[in-house]
């Protein structure tokens, strides 16, 4: 009888976010679902991670919409999964048992059945009660172990990160429960000779289905999934042709030549699948202006597969060879020539050296270009490593990712402009060293903590002091209208408040179109006084000053959003203020005067 694999596939949900920042519309969604029915995977990845965040930020959609619809369409065939960041669910802050169940009852009422949870620091703690609630809802709970390295140099004997550490957490991760378990390796630094040793040791050690989950980024996946299924993997990640390799999970159609060589059923209608590919050129296409590789797509597989010659069908065979016998280099070497047949894109060296995810990746590029600041993109990805350690050598994948990417970002332009390291700092990175996202793996420098947070004392968030967000009238009425959207603003409150304003506004204006109302432009106002200039390029969030107050050095008179995280703006220069020059709501560039001084 041959050895089966399940799949799981992340093409609308990590597949996207990891090549196309996240921006799949909900219309070329809707186009691809009724495709799927027959492809039978047994697990859809569709739903959470960046994606409540990006539909409501960027698309303007709902994320509630995007889950129904997706169930609706599937009606059961495939088990739809979203992926939780545990206490943080999809946001940025450690939210009460309340939030958690009202969030994960919801999500479950709406389709959702596997719901893969993991904590960034992997803190035990963190992801307890999401365990034990998804269960006790009728949920599937997946609970994923990070996966991360120890930095460059580290002694052998003084490693952390060892084969010993994921197996213990992930035995700790099934006793609370977990129904499954993901060894999640966001970065794709899981080399095969990695998971040689670490995949068996895994089965060995846990009663629950085991699945691997890897990004091709660094140049690792094809070849870490090859091993893994050699090394008795039951469920592998994979995304569909067009949204596959680079800086996202492996093809399954290269998988799936590898399983047909092996004798291995992987349990996909592959004649379902080629369909999916097909339209998938289209929505690739739509999303160009977010593709890293909009000029460097790789081939049609089809056409490549058919004429693929003899010399490339033999690196499979090789690489299969190389995989059973652990020779990390001549397996490698196959894949990658594997990979460059068929184009897709090389190994990373910048990602693989900063030792980032793709997803980060993407989404500090998909930032950086917005603000027109591409050019500080390269010092700031060799400064992830520093602010990592910094940091408690933390785990990179969100949030931890995205608040110590946008702090690598901060720390660039700090250099940059010839201030003192970490003098603009986000808002989480110093709930982060201050302790409030949990333990990190190794204890922060009291020193350090003291500069970042002002004392050297570890300070952990306080579920008990959180305090539901107000639901603010709007026109007259409540912004929210219902639970679940009440829920996103218990979720991200910043960006749900202007998601559903839009949504408020579309409605008032559908129902009676308002007059066109022109406002002065802001570029015409002469400026003569002292400003202060933004840092860094995002949204206003909230204005704290206004005309005639005084400001003293050190005051917060702004807050901004830059790379998804929340900043304070404290004053520089201080003094009367004459006039604030943005409003809430409106976007800023680098060094744009913000505030003027009589």
């Amino acid at each position: 009888m041959a050895k089966k694999i399940q799949v799981r596939d992340l093409t609308l949900r990590d597949g996207q976010q990891s090549l196309f920042a996240t921006r799949l519309k909900q219309e070329n969604v809707d186009k691809l679902l009724p495709l799927y029915k027959d492809a039978r995977f047994y697990i859809m990845e569709v739903w959470g991670g960046a994606v409540p965040d990006s539909v409501m930020r960027y698309l303007g959609e709902s994320p509630w919409d995007r889950l129904r619809e997706c169930s609706k369409a599937m009606k059961g065939i495939s088990l739809l999964s979203a992926l939780s960041r545990g206490r943080n669910l999809f946001g940025y802050v450690p939210y009460p048992d309340y939030v958690l169940e009202g969030f994960y009852k919801e999500a479950i009422k709406n389709g959702l059945n596997v719901m893969r949870i993991f904590d960034a620091l992997n803190d035990l703690d963190n992801i307890r009660e999401s365990v034990r609630l998804i269960n006790e809802l009728g949920g599937i709970s997946d609970t994923a172990v990070c996966y991360t390295v120890d930095p460059k140099g580290t002694k052998e004997e003084e490693k952390i990160f060892t084969d010993e550490y994921f197996v213990e957490k992930a035995k700790a991760m099934e006793a609370l429960g977990a129904k499954m378990i993901t060894l999640k390796d966001m970065a794709g630094l899981v080399n095969p000779a990695r998971i040689y040793t670490l995949m068996p040791k895994l089965k060995e050690a846990l009663k629950v289905p085991v699945d691997f989950h890897t990004h091709c980024t660094p140049g690792y996946g094809l070849a870490s999934v090859l091993t893994a299924i050699i090394q008795g993997v039951d469920i592998i990640d994979t995304n569909i042709w067009w949204f596959g390799g680079g800086s996202a999970a492996p093809a399954i159609e290269l998988i799936w030549i590898f399983c047909q060589k092996l004798g291995v059923e992987l349990e996909v209608n592959m004649d379902a699948v080629a369909k999916i590919r097909k339209e998938l050129v289209n929505a690739r296409k739509a999303l160009s202006d977010f593709d890293l590789n909009k000029n460097n797509w790789p081939k049609d597989f089809d056409e490549a597969y058919k004429a693929m010659p003899a010399e490339i069908d033999a690196e499979f065979d090789k690489a299969i060879e190389y995989a059973k016998e652990c020779k990390e280099a001549e397996l490698l070497e196959a894949c990658h020539k594997i990979e460059a047949y068929f184009g897709f894109p090389k190994p990373n060296e910048i990602v693989k050296n900063a030792e980032v995810p793709g997803g980060m990746y993407s989404n500090m590029v998909a930032n950086l270009r917005a603000l027109n600041a591409e050019d500080v993109l390269e010092e700031a990805m060799a400064l992830i490593p520093k602010v990592r350690r910094d940091a408690g050598l933390v785990p990179l994948v969100t949030p931890t990712s995205q608040i110590v990417g946008s702090q690598a970002v901060a720390l660039a332009l700090d250099r940059r402009n010839g201030k003192p390291d970490y003098s603009n700092k986000n808002n989480q990175f110093i709930g982060l060293v201050k302790g409030e996202y949990g333990k990190t793996p190794v204890a922060v420098d009291p020193k350090f903590r003291e500069q970042i947070t002002g004392s050297p004392e570890e300070k952990p968030y306080d579920v008990s002091t959180y305090r539901k967000p107000a639901n603010p009238e709007f026109e007259g009425a409540p912004l929210a209208k219902n639970d679940e959207e009440y829920l996103l603003l218990q979720l991200l409150p910043a960006v749900a408040t202007n998601y559903l304003k839009s949504v408020r506004k579309a409605e008032k204006a559908a129902a009676a179109p308002a007059p066109e109302v022109k406002k002065e432009k802001k570029e015409d106002i002469v400026i003569t006084g002292t400003v202060e200039v933004a840092p860094m390029g995002g949204k206003v969030l909230e204005v704290k000053c206004k005309p005639g107050d005084k400001l003293e050095p050190g005051d917060v008179y702004m807050v901004y959003e830059a790379m998804k995280m929340e900043n304070d703006l404290e004053a520089e220069e201080g003094g009367i203020v004459k006039r604030v020059l943005v409003d809430e709501g409106d976007t800023i560039a680098t060094d744009q005067p913000l505030v003027e001084y009589e």
